[in-house]
């Protein structure tokens, strides 16, 4: 049992709360957290990205997805907190667990800033009817935290307009536009990243995403940007915007007009912040004009992104080169290849962090589909098997995301047929064409076939939105069976990653980004813009069609023609060689 869970429910009896929700997310909505925010951490132990935490007088439950199963069960063991494997047969949500559990006159807990609205108004639907209420102004994790890292906001910088490709004024503008549509007097913007891309601004306030603490109010003639005290230069707003201090927010939308009406995306912004708008005013839940506009790239965007992964397909190539030459000779494990990855793309210019944090698993480890390797599970890499390696970078110019899964020496014959399928699900997605209003849910349902001709599937995404200089998962544009009822659109830039997991043996996933492009006759496409070989070794040849070798010949020979004026003669060589025509 962790102490950190027995402190957390000694708090909760002084307070009365009978149970207390830790969601994984900040005062923001977002995926990647600042320090400040890792309660669910600090109580539970377990580092994953996404995952929500209840803890009773006498239960203490985690959920999260299927990328983390693996990973949660072996850090949560014996930690007094049990492992609910989300989507599971059997397994309830939290609102059914809290719904069948909780009594009349007990009480849920949980800090209103860091959960978002949609999910509190849904729970109080639930328990109300049933006699229990909510107490959402305490922070029982952070009051029982004594050591908890302190919120230091970074300077706040301008993008250049070469990468940028848009004004803030134009930004602006069209979000006009898009509230007069919708009837809207007001956009509350919380969306870090939204945030950001309006105002072409970054900092360095989350971990491999280059956003800062903000709000934002944007009206018919007036934008209003709440920043912590000293972070940012009003010049580089420049008169575009009012500047208030960050938590000026919540007095400032009790102030507004009741009979206004205003947008607010329930998914991102917090019960808190819903509950300080006026009684009467009218609220639209859904996401505001900036997550489409945003995601939809302009051609500076597309420009400099395409720079950036050239830049990043050398890192890539000069990687596994040095690894394919060293494997073997010399000691090389998952962690310090992740370290000599990350030189190679600190070398590029114009390289400033990790997209988000390397995923390198060697072997049973890359099963693990969000492993992330400590001193404690390191392991060695032998000149056999698969290190699964999912990494990706921030540049001055843009995102990248990619995964390789790469042949250290020997495969078995099973290690070969599946990477191979899971190579013919990648180029499935890479060359479908497909009509205006289509889904992601709808492409994500075809691309998997032919792992499901082998029994075989993947419990995640096929493919997700990729920031321009911001969260490496972007939404609305989702290539999934769960979240991807958004219609996939020119000028997207998405990820195209199918996998398969074979636990206690290897997993294979195969992953670079793609923009949506329309053809000359109105259909849809995509173009593959990253540029790394795959491995041959790996690839069972007389499995793939005619079509699939076309395809992989010609993206080899964009990735040669790309990357090799880059490189060193040697590693040029070697690029040609892994290149070349199957």
């Amino acid at each position: 049992m962790r102490q950190e869970l027995t402190d957390l429910r000694k708090k909760m009896k002084e307070l009365g709360v009978d149970a207390y929700l830790i969601p994984t997310t900040d005062f923001h909505g977002s995926e990647y957290v600042n320090n400040y925010f890792k309660c669910r951490e600090y109580i539970s132990g377990f580092t994953g990205s996404a995952g929500d935490l209840v803890v009773t007088a006498d239960e203490a439950r985690l959920w999260t997805d299927g990328r983390y199963f693996l990973q949660a069960a072996a850090q949560l063991k014996d930690s007094g907190v049990q492992l609910m494997k989300m989507g599971q047969p059997g397994v309830p949500t939290i609102n059914e667990y809290l719904e069948s559990t909780m009594k009349s006159g007990e009480v849920l807990g949980f800090d209103g800033r860091i959960v978002f609205a949609d999910d509190c108004c849904e729970l109080e639907e639930l328990l109300s009817a049933k006699g229990v209420s909510f107490k959402f102004d305490v922070d029982l994790a952070g009051d029982i935290w004594k050591d908890r890292p302190a919120i230091k906001p970074g300077k706040i910088y301008p993008l250049p307009i070469e990468v940028t490709g848009r004004t803030t004024a134009d930004k602006i503008a069209d979000m006009r536009t898009q509230m007069k549509n919708e009837g809207a007097d007001w956009n509350l913007m919380s969306s870090l990243e939204e945030i950001a891309w309006l105002f072409n601004l970054r900092s360095t306030d989350v971990e491999n995403n280059p956003v800062f603490f903000s709000f934002a109010l944007v009206s018919m003639d007036k934008v209003v940007l709440y920043v912590y005290d000293g972070a940012l230069d009003p010049a580089l707003v420049g008169g575009l915007a009012e500047i208030k201090s960050y938590f000026e927010i919540f007095d400032d939308l009790k102030k507004l007009p009741a009979d206004g009406t205003i947008i607010v995306n329930g998914m991102e912004a917090s019960f808190s912040l819903l509950r300080a708008i006026p009684e009467g005013m009218k609220v639209i839940n859904e996401p505001g004009p900036a997550q489409l506009l945003k995601s939809l790239k302009n051609d500076s965007e597309i420009k400099s992104t395409r720079h950036a992964h050239v830049k990043d397909g050398v890192a890539m190539v000069n990687f596994l080169y040095w690894l394919k030459n060293n494997i073997g000779k010399t000691k090389i494990t998952e962690i310090s290849a992740s370290d000599y990855l990350e030189g190679c793309r600190r070398a590029q210019d114009g390289w400033f962090d990790l997209s988000f944090p390397t995923i390198a698993g060697y072997n049973a480890h890359g099963a693990i589909i969000h492993y992330e390797a400590t001193p404690e599970t390191d392991v060695e890499l032998k000149p056999e098997g698969f290190l699964l390696l999912d990494s990706g970078a921030h540049y001055n110019d843009g995102t990248t995301d990619i995964t390789r899964t790469i042949a250290l020496g020997p495969l078995n014959d099973k290690m070969k047929e599946y990477y191979t399928a899971v190579l013919k699900c990648h180029i499935k997605l890479a060359a479908t064409v497909f009509k205006p209003g289509t889904k992601g849910i709808e492409i994500d349902r075809e691309v998997r076939k032919p792992l499901q001709a082998l029994g075989l599937d993947y419990n995640h995404g096929t493919g997700h939105g990729v920031g321009h200089l911001l969260a490496v998962h972007e939404w609305p544009n989702n290539i999934s069976p769960r979240m991807g009822e958004a219609p996939i659109l020119p000028r997207m830039i998405t990820s195209n990653e199918p996998g398969v997991y074979i636990e206690n043996e290897f997993g294979v996933r195969l992953e670079n980004e793609i923009l949506c492009n329309e053809r000359p006759d109105g259909d849809y496409e995509f173009e593959t813009i990253t540029f790394c070989p795959f491995e041959r070794e790996a690839i069972a040849v007389e499995q793939l069609t005619a079509d699939e070798r076309k395809w992989l010949n010609e993206y080899h020979k964009s990735v040669f023609a790309a990357v090799g004026p880059y490189v060193s003669d040697s590693v040029r060589d070697w690029l040609e060689s892994q290149t070349k025509e199957i």
